[in-house]
């Protein structure tokens, strides 16, 4: 009997089969991936995520993926000798730091990524905020500087990309309204608006948790589906607490406005994307 990687022909074919209903369900539709954490830096989790988005757009998915870049724009910094200041949660960005961070996340993080997708077989290319009028923002608040709150989305020039074949990488810049400066976005925000605008059907958010815990302290008390209704609840229980609410108040927000459903999942599992959309089992915590 043959065998690869410890499954037999007919152990592989069945898997295969059983992820037609989900391809059939996934073909021709827009899903949009935030990109961030571990996920990012490490090597080989990157190789995985990197071959799920090309796989699932060989097999008729129309895959964005939206990154950030935290740790290499603190890196660039450190490196250049400026100090990061964070005020709940945002990076304070004067004009100099507003330049670093456009070429950190537009030049260098965007082009590796799409480098790395083209030499797995896809067809990607780059894009920020600032082109083709994709997302305008507005200043949050002075204290922050150019740290901007999304004004309007354009989502024409993905959906362009999208009918030709490739698969759009969107760094999270954003142009000014009033066309005199560029702002940082949160890339979570940033997947959000365009998920929406997309009238995409699913939205993943790859983190460095499992997805909701009941208890970070017990690995077993995920909890697997929520719905909305159910978010102002377990905000008062603590369950939805730091650095998950914000995260959270991206999941109800796009499946208010119409995506249908929204996943928070643990981007450091090999293959989570796949694991997600072409199996039964599902990964993470789905928000619907």
């Amino acid at each position: 009997m043959q065998m690869y990687n410890g499954m037999t022909n007919r152990q592989r074919a069945q898997v295969l089969v059983e992820a037609l209903p989900y391809i059939q369900k996934y073909n021709g539709k827009i899903v949009v991936v935030k990109y961030g954490g571990n996920a990012m830096i490490n090597e080989e989790l990157k190789h995985d995520v990197m071959r799920d988005m090309v796989l699932m757009s060989l097999i008729g998915v129309k895959m964005v993926l939206v990154h950030g870049g935290g740790p290499e724009i603190s890196s660039m910094l450190k490196r250049v000798g400026k100090e990061t200041e964070f005020i709940d949660g945002l990076r304070v960005t004067d004009e100099e730091t507003s330049e670093i961070v456009q070429m950190v996340l537009a030049g260098k993080i965007n082009k590796s990524l799409v480098a790395k997708l083209d030499n797995l077989g896809g067809r990607a290319m780059g894009i920020c905020g600032m082109d083709g009028g994709l997302i305008k923002a507005q200043m949050i608040d002075p204290k922050l500087g150019y740290v901007g709150k999304i004004n309007s989305v354009n989502p024409q020039p993905i959906l362009d990309l999208l009918e030709k074949g490739y698969i759009p990488v969107v760094s999270s810049i954003a142009a000014g309204i009033d066309q005199t400066m560029n702002y940082n976005i949160n890339a979570d925000f940033a997947a959000e608006k365009l998920a929406i605008a997309l009238h995409a059907k699913k939205f993943i958010l790859l983190t460095d948790v499992k997805g909701l815990m009941r208890d970070f302290s017990d690995e077993d008390s995920l909890i697997r589906e929520v719905k909305v209704s159910q978010v102002p609840g377990l905000m008062k229980e603590g369950v939805i607490s730091g650095g998950m609410i914000p995260k959270v108040q991206c999941c109800v927000e796009a499946i208010r406005q119409g995506v249908h459903t929204v996943n928070i999942q643990d981007g450091r599992i090999p293959h989570s994307i796949l694991i997600e959309i072409l199996s039964n089992e599902g990964i993470g915590t789905v928000f619907y």
